[in-house]
Parts: C-alpha cells; structure tokens; sequence
C-alpha cells in the first residue's frame, strides 16, 4: 500500500484496489467480494469460505468488513420448520460507486480546506521586517 498520495497517482490501480483504498479492506476481503458478485445466487458462509479456502470463522468477520463497507447485504432465509440463516449478495455497484463517489467528494472539499490553512499559515508576510537594533 502506497504511504503518500503522490505514490498512489504513480502506482497502477484498478478498480478493486478502491476497496483498499476507500475502505482498508484487505486481499481476504477482495478474494470473497470477488466470490460474492461472481455467483449469480446469494452465497452462505460456508460457502463463501470453502470458494476462498479459509475458515468460515474467518470469512465471517471479512464478510462483516464487507457489510459495514457497503459492499455486500445480507439477507436472512427461514426454514420452514424454524429456524434460520443468512446468505450475501452484493450491493448495486451503482450504489456502492455513488457512495465512494461522496465520500471522495468530502476528502477532496478536506484537502481544499488543509490546503488553504497551509497558505495562510505560511503565507509571506507583505510587511517588512523591521531591522533590529543593537
């Protein structure tokens, strides 16, 4: 991961590297995204971990990355006889891209912000200084 940005606009991106970008998420999150929108039916955990080859204990919390992200829903599915349990599907990449588009949106309106109190800070001073006596 790049340490400053102008590394980021030198480095390659493609479209999942914004899941690390805007969200932190990590290679294990990208790995069961990918799985989650390649399915055409929503997924379980089990099913998701035995795709990546992790333990579903592991897959669970990246999945929990997911949902906090937007990137994924999960959805609830009832036994007829009782019971429960959930499966994921994807978020509508319209969405999931209309929320990165904001939030970028408020990073770039920030940096305006910073930079403007860095030209004020060290903003030259138009007034002469005046010379000391001794």
């Amino acid at each position: 991961m790049p340490d400053s940005m102008a590394e980021y606009l030198r480095a390659d991106m493609d479209c999942e590297g914004l899941l690390e970008c805007f969200h932190g998420l990590t290679d294990l999150d990208r790995d069961c995204f990918t799985v989650v929108v390649d399915h055409d039916d929503a997924l379980t955990v089990d099913e998701i971990a035995e795709e990546v080859d992790r333990e579903r204990s592991t897959v669970y919390r990246s999945l929990q990355r997911l949902l906090q992200a937007g990137f994924v829903q999960k959805e609830q599915v009832n036994y007829e006889q009782g019971g429960y349990y959930h499966v994921f599907r994807p978020t509508d990449p319209d969405v999931v891209a209309d929320e990165m588009q904001r939030m970028l949106n408020d990073w770039y309106a920030k940096m305006g912000q910073l930079i403007g109190e860095f030209r004020t800070k060290y903003e030259p001073s138009d007034q002469p200084t005046a010379a000391v006596e001794g």
